[in-house]
């Protein structure tokens, strides 16, 4: 339901790009975005949203390549019109779905999902919010918001870097995260309440119910990558930096074709060493008797060869055997 969602909201924001760009007497333009998936607010509730990366702009194939045709920022009346459209849609979608209705939870992760969307988190004794400040760009309809004022220039590339590593964090903070004297954890959020309050406060079990919530479901892609931007895009080749080209040199793009072979015969990122380094922590390459560096001179491929060298130096030369399949201890228990 959330992808689905998405979809109606960046299938709204693509017809408002082609049409001002068509305005513009910019024709057979085509967009994308790359969209982080969030489950969770910064008091640790459920709050299900997204961020999205849109070019201010459209990308025009051409004989010679793709070239990128700027826009102007959009007026606040195109936002509100935006969330307007995005709202009838959304609940039209609901509606068809048959999702509107209130319905009991199916399992022990959906009561803690609704347990914290239901919950007010009340510190006073009047729970007054002051409306939202009035923002360019920003429009508030009815429990829908969008945030259309973020803007990068194209060559911050360290401001690009760290807009998307906001977009995929995790929902807990560790380093606002605390014990305190009793026992209990202390969590500071990051924008405090309108009576001053800054912290909540959970028992540890607390805390790992409300973390329980904000799991994705399994085999959920938290980065989605849309239009030309998608992986099975045929200009995505285009937008991509190759292999080999010196960062401020521009060359003349290849046939399409040509570049679509050459990125299948792409070789992968980081070799294994890296892999181990960026997951592990574990620089294989260190020698930590001396400190200097070693160097790969040769790989055994063949068993017997391996199995020599290790009972040479007394190591286990054979797997360790594996022990029977058993069944759960609980039946025991009864």
């Amino acid at each position: 339901m959330l992808s689905d969602v998405l979809t109606v909201f960046l299938r709204a924001v693509f017809a408002l790009q082609r049409r001002r760009a068509r305005r513009q007497g910019i024709r057979h333009g085509q967009v994308g975005a790359v969209s982080f998936i969030q489950f969770f607010g910064s008091a640790l509730q459920v709050t299900p949203h997204f961020h999205s990366l849109v070019p201010d702009g459209v990308f025009v194939p051409g004989e010679d390549g793709v070239r990128f045709e700027a826009l102007p920022p959009p007026t606040q009346a195109e936002v509100e019109r935006l969330l307007r459209v995005v709202r009838h849609r959304v609940l039209r979608l609901l509606e068809k779905r048959g999702a509107l209705p209130a319905q009991g939870p199916e399992d022990a992760r959906q009561a803690y999902q609704a347990h914290s969307l239901q919950q007010r988190l009340r510190w006073t004794e009047v729970d007054v919010r002051p409306p939202p400040r009035k923002q360019p760009r920003c429009a508030f309809l009815e429990g829908f918001s969008l945030h259309a004022n973020t803007h990068l220039h194209a060559n911050d590339r360290q401001g690009l870097e760290r807009l998307c590593r906001y977009g995929a964090r995790g929902p807990l903070a560790l380093e606002r995260l605390s014990r305190m004297e009793a026992g209990r954890l202390a969590y500071r959020m990051k924008h405090p309440l309108p009576d001053g309050t800054t912290r909540l406060f959970f028992t540890g079990l607390e805390l790992l119910r409300r973390l329980a919530s904000l799991v994705p479901p399994p085999r959920t892609n938290l980065t989605r990558f849309h239009g030309i931007f998608a992986p099975g895009a045929k200009v995505r080749p285009f937008l991509l930096p190759q292999a080999g080209a010196e960062p401020g040199l521009e060359e003349e793009s290849p046939a399409l074709a040509a570049t679509v072979e050459s990125a299948k015969e792409r070789t992968p990122r980081l070799d294994w060493a890296g892999l181990l380094r960026r997951t592990f922590a574990l620089d294989v390459f260190a020698c930590s008797r001396c400190g200097g560096r070693r160097r790969v001179l040769a790989y055994l491929t063949a068993p017997g060869g391996g199995r020599a060298i290790l009972e040479h130096l007394v190591l286990p030369s054979r797997p360790a055997k594996l022990a029977p399949a058993q069944g759960p201890p609980q039946s025991a228990w009864c």
